[in-house]
Protein backbone atom coordinates (compact mmCIF):
# COMPACT_ATOMS: atom_id res chain seq x y z
CA UNK A 1 0.00 0.00 0.00
CA UNK A 2 1.32 3.83 -0.65
CA UNK A 3 2.04 5.91 1.46
CA UNK A 4 -0.80 9.03 2.34
CA UNK A 5 -0.08 11.36 -0.45
CA UNK A 6 0.81 15.03 1.39
CA UNK A 7 -0.55 17.72 -0.99
CA UNK A 8 -1.97 21.42 -0.45
CA UNK A 9 -5.43 20.93 1.76
CA UNK A 10 -8.40 22.19 -0.16
CA UNK A 11 -11.12 24.34 0.69
CA UNK A 12 -14.14 21.77 1.49
CA UNK A 13 -11.87 19.77 3.26
CA UNK A 14 -11.61 22.00 6.12
CA UNK A 15 -13.85 20.57 8.54
CA UNK A 16 -12.56 17.37 8.21
CA UNK A 17 -9.20 19.27 8.58
CA UNK A 18 -10.31 20.14 12.30
CA UNK A 19 -11.40 17.03 12.74
CA UNK A 20 -7.71 15.85 12.34
CA UNK A 21 -6.20 17.94 14.44
CA UNK A 22 -9.23 17.52 17.40
CA UNK A 23 -8.40 14.08 17.27
CA UNK A 24 -4.74 14.12 17.15
CA UNK A 25 -4.82 16.17 19.93
CA UNK A 26 -6.85 14.11 22.04
CA UNK A 27 -4.52 11.88 21.79
CA UNK A 28 -2.14 13.60 23.69
CA UNK A 29 -4.17 12.77 27.00
CA UNK A 30 -4.02 16.71 27.33
CA UNK A 31 -7.95 17.68 26.49
CA UNK A 32 -11.02 16.06 25.80
CA UNK A 33 -12.83 15.42 22.58
CA UNK A 34 -15.61 18.05 22.33
CA UNK A 35 -18.49 19.60 20.17
CA UNK A 36 -16.86 23.01 21.46
CA UNK A 37 -13.27 22.16 21.12
CA UNK A 38 -14.06 20.69 17.13
CA UNK A 39 -16.05 23.94 16.59
CA UNK A 40 -13.12 26.27 17.77
CA UNK A 41 -10.48 24.28 15.64
CA UNK A 42 -13.12 24.56 12.89
CA UNK A 43 -12.91 28.16 13.53
CA UNK A 44 -9.52 28.51 13.58
CA UNK A 45 -8.68 26.68 9.99
CA UNK A 46 -9.92 29.45 8.23
CA UNK A 47 -8.90 32.46 10.57
CA UNK A 48 -5.21 30.73 10.54
CA UNK A 49 -5.54 30.90 6.39
CA UNK A 50 -6.00 33.77 6.53
CA UNK A 51 -3.56 34.88 8.95
CA UNK A 52 -0.79 32.82 6.54
CA UNK A 53 -0.68 29.86 6.98
CA UNK A 54 -0.24 26.83 4.24
CA UNK A 55 -2.19 23.87 4.76
CA UNK A 56 -1.02 20.37 3.74
CA UNK A 57 -2.78 17.12 4.20
CA UNK A 58 -1.61 13.27 4.51
CA UNK A 59 -4.96 12.06 2.11
CA UNK A 60 -4.74 7.99 2.40
CA UNK A 61 -7.09 7.37 -0.79
CA UNK A 62 -9.90 9.76 0.13
CA UNK A 63 -9.00 9.40 4.14
CA UNK A 64 -7.28 12.38 5.74
CA UNK A 65 -4.21 10.85 7.56
CA UNK A 66 -2.83 13.89 9.19
CA UNK A 67 -2.62 17.92 8.74
CA UNK A 68 0.90 20.27 8.75
CA UNK A 69 0.72 23.88 9.03
CA UNK A 70 3.14 26.19 7.91
CA UNK A 71 3.94 29.59 8.17
CA UNK A 72 6.67 29.87 5.03
CA UNK A 73 7.85 33.63 5.92
CA UNK A 74 8.60 32.94 9.48
CA UNK A 75 10.14 29.66 8.83
CA UNK A 76 7.40 28.22 11.53
CA UNK A 77 5.85 24.86 11.78
CA UNK A 78 2.95 25.87 13.18
CA UNK A 79 0.89 22.52 13.29
CA UNK A 80 1.78 18.64 12.93
CA UNK A 81 -1.07 15.93 13.81
CA UNK A 82 -1.48 12.78 12.77
CA UNK A 83 -4.67 10.95 13.41
CA UNK A 84 -4.06 7.78 15.90
CA UNK A 85 -4.62 5.54 13.52
CA UNK A 86 -1.37 6.39 11.64
CA UNK A 87 0.94 7.12 14.16
CA UNK A 88 3.55 4.79 14.50
CA UNK A 89 4.05 4.27 10.46
CA UNK A 90 6.77 7.27 10.01
CA UNK A 91 3.89 9.51 8.76
CA UNK A 92 5.50 11.87 11.21
CA UNK A 93 8.75 11.85 9.41
CA UNK A 94 7.45 11.87 6.19
CA UNK A 95 5.32 15.39 7.00
CA UNK A 96 9.01 16.88 8.42
CA UNK A 97 10.80 15.92 5.22
CA UNK A 98 8.34 17.52 3.42
CA UNK A 99 8.39 20.51 6.03
CA UNK A 100 12.81 20.67 5.56
CA UNK A 101 12.38 20.79 1.37
CA UNK A 102 10.26 23.63 1.71
CA UNK A 103 12.02 25.05 4.53
CA UNK A 104 15.61 23.83 4.22
CA UNK A 105 17.49 25.95 6.38
CA UNK A 106 15.81 26.61 9.33
CA UNK A 107 12.67 25.57 11.11
CA UNK A 108 11.44 26.89 14.58
CA UNK A 109 8.35 25.43 16.40
CA UNK A 110 6.46 25.09 19.65
CA UNK A 111 5.38 22.19 21.53
CA UNK A 112 3.21 21.82 24.84
CA UNK A 113 5.22 21.45 27.39
CA UNK A 114 3.15 18.16 28.84
CA UNK A 115 2.90 16.62 25.70
CA UNK A 116 6.10 14.69 25.96
CA UNK A 117 5.88 12.19 23.27
CA UNK A 118 6.10 15.02 21.00
CA UNK A 119 8.59 17.30 22.24
CA UNK A 120 10.91 14.32 22.59
CA UNK A 121 10.29 12.96 18.83
CA UNK A 122 11.28 16.59 17.88
CA UNK A 123 14.43 16.31 19.81
CA UNK A 124 15.39 12.88 18.39
CA UNK A 125 14.48 14.70 14.75
CA UNK A 126 17.17 17.21 15.43
CA UNK A 127 15.24 20.21 16.74
CA UNK A 128 16.81 21.83 19.84
CA UNK A 129 15.18 23.85 22.97
CA UNK A 130 15.27 27.33 23.08
CA UNK A 131 13.10 28.39 25.74
CA UNK A 132 9.91 28.03 27.55
CA UNK A 133 6.35 30.60 27.29
CA UNK A 134 2.92 31.07 28.13
CA UNK A 135 0.87 30.75 25.39
CA UNK A 136 -1.73 33.17 25.68
CA UNK A 137 -4.46 31.69 23.68
CA UNK A 138 -4.32 28.45 25.33
CA UNK A 139 -2.61 28.80 29.17
CA UNK A 140 -0.25 25.92 27.83
CA UNK A 141 3.25 26.39 28.56
CA UNK A 142 5.07 25.87 24.86
CA UNK A 143 8.37 24.66 24.17
CA UNK A 144 10.23 26.28 21.81
CA UNK A 145 12.36 24.34 19.32
CA UNK A 146 14.61 25.47 16.25
CA UNK A 147 16.50 23.21 13.63
CA UNK A 148 18.90 24.24 11.07
CA UNK A 149 20.39 22.62 8.44
CA UNK A 150 24.54 21.98 9.07
CA UNK A 151 24.66 23.54 5.74
CA UNK A 152 23.15 27.24 6.73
Amino acid sequence: MPPPLIRPAQRDEYDEVARVWMDSWVSTGLEQASNFLLAKLRARVPMEIEKGWSLFVADDEGKLAAMLALHFGKRYLDQLFVVPDYQGRNLGRQLLAFTRARLPDEIWLRCARENERAWRWYEREGFVFEKEAVEPMTGFVMKHYRWKSKAA
